[in-house]
Parts: C-alpha cells; structure tokens; sequence
C-alpha cells in the first residue's frame, strides 16, 4: 500500500509538471517569435524520440555526474546526492510534457481565432481572454489526448524503481524476490495500475461529457 501511495504521488507530480510545460510549449509553437517556436519544436522531436529509460537515468546518474564536476571544477568538494522522488518527477514529467504540448497546441488550433478577436474588440487582455475564452473550450478539444497522455504516464511511473524509488513495482520485486513468488507480487502490482487507469478513465470520461454539452445536437 505504501507503494501504491508513492506512485500515485509521484504520477500526480509529474501530470502537474508536464501540464505547466505542456502549456509553455504549445504557447511558445503558437507565437510569432522564431526563437520560441524553435526551441518548442527542438524539445518535442528530442524528448519524443528518445526512451524514457534512457532520459531518466541520464537525468539521475549523469545529472549527479555532472553536478560533481562542475563543483571540483569551482574548486570545492561536496558529496552531491540527487533526490530519487524528484528525479523521477522532473523526468517523467519532462517527458509527457512534450506530449502535453501537442496535445494542447492542436486543442488551440481548433478554436476559432474570431473568438480570441472578439474577446479583444471588447477589450479583454490577452490573460483574461485565455482564462475566460480559450482554455474552457482548449479542454474539451484536449481531452481525448490528455486521457491518453495521463494513462500511458500512470505505468511510465514503474520506471522509477530503477533508481532505488519504493514505489508500488520496487515492492513487487522485492516481494516476489524474498519469497520466489514473483509472478504473483507482480499480479498485485498490475492490479494496481488497472485500478488507477480504471479510476481515471471514469472519471475523465464523465468530465469530457460535461464539457461536451451544448456542443453536439442530441436526437431524441
């Protein structure tokens, strides 16, 4: 249960993590300004095209590799331990967050620019015309994606047993270790996963029909 509680944690985590770059990264591939658009798009093909394994023990190892360097290079030694939890966190949610990003730059695309236009003429600051004008519509295009994006971050989450996180599939192992019944501690870990996308699928789905009303004529 405990490792159940820690992957859920950490899930949660990194949603908010690759929600925030999720959103900067559709913003910066929607604006007007080169640099923005080119460094949106560099971050989408890398984290897209690399494995997920290999980014987090690069994040994990060779971010501690390289913290260690840096600080015999400025002349000083320190034993440099990076946190597990937030390695995982900043990982995971580095990587879904490109997938965020192009979920949210074509919920974008689809809104009618003549809103945004008409929200301005009545003088609406281009904040408050997010707010009040684009994002409620931006989350009912970007569900379908976001559900998506959230199911398959859920078991990315098994991942982080690899650098020493107890979370639900580190016990699993240890488990199945001490009492050679793998396969069966490796059920109950699966069991899990099954119970938090069941949970998930409901409860997007019945928010995505919330925000579909009105938006589709119903024939009785």
């Amino acid at each position: 249960m405990s490792g159940a509680q820690l992957t859920l944690t950490v899930s949660l985590a990194s949603l908010g993590v690759a929600i925030a770059l999720g959103l900067l990264g559709a913003a910066a591939k929607l604006s007007q300004r080169r640099p923005l658009v080119a460094l949106a798009g560099a971050y989408t093909t890398l984290v897209r095209g690399v494995p997920e394994l290999i980014l987090l023990l690069l994040v994990y190892y060779g971010g501690t590799i390289g913290l260690i360097t840096l600080l015999e290079r400025l002349g000083l030694e320190a034993e440099v331990n990076i946190n597990p939890f937030m390695a995982g966190v900043l990982t995971i949610g580095f990587i879904y967050g490109a997938f965020m990003t192009e979920t949210f730059r074509g919920a974008m695309l689809a809104i009618p620019k003549g809103q945004a236009e008409a929200a301005w003429a009545f003088g609406m600051s281009p904040s408050r015309t997010f707010f009040r004008i684009t994002l409620p519509q931006m989350v009912r295009y970007a569900l379908p994606g976001f559900t998506n994006n959230w199911l398959v971050l859920i078991k990315a989450t098994a991942l982080v047993s690899l650098i020493g996180l107890h979370d639900v599939t580190f016990h699993a192992m240890q488990a199945g270790a001490a009492t050679r019944e793998p396969f069966y501690f490796l059920l109950l870990a699966a069991a899990v996963f099954l119970a938090y996308t069941s949970v998930s699928l409901w409860a997007l789905r019945a928010l995505s029909r919330r925000y579909a009303l009105g938006s589709t004529q119903v024939s009785l």
